[in-house]
């Protein structure tokens, strides 16, 4: 069963860069059965996705991020990232990266808080 780790700061100042990493264990980024992508909760909010990278190169983002969000991958470390730029208190949520290989997310991570705030 693959793991998620993420990890990060919990606090960013808007217009600031928010970067998150998440670390995978019991596979490989490099597998082309699975997709990686992110995942976030607002407060009082329901799920919203932001992202998926599949390791073909080929990216799927959420259109109300697009031009903020890129996900990286880092085959060496086994990682891939999220970065979104220019954040508001919008963006404060609750960040989960997950994983699948099929219709739907099949593993999450614990999630991390991150909080927009000066």
């Amino acid at each position: 069963q693959v793991q998620l780790q993420e990890s990060g700061p919990g606090l960013v100042k808007p217009s600031e860069t928010l970067s998150l990493t998440c670390t995978v264990s019991r596979a490989s980024v490099n597998n082309r059965s699975y997709y990686w992508g992110w995942t976030r909760q607002p407060p009082g909010k329901g799920l919203e996705w932001i992202g998926s990278v599949y390791y073909s190169g080929d990216t799927d983002y959420n259109p109300s991020l697009k031009g903020r969000v890129t996900i990286p991958i880092d085959t060496s470390k086994n990682q891939f990232s999220l970065r979104l730029t220019s954040v508001t208190a919008a963006d404060t949520a609750v960040y989960y990266c997950v994983s699948g290989y099929g219709v739907g997310d099949d593993y999450w991570g614990q999630g991390t808080l991150v909080i927009v705030s000066s």
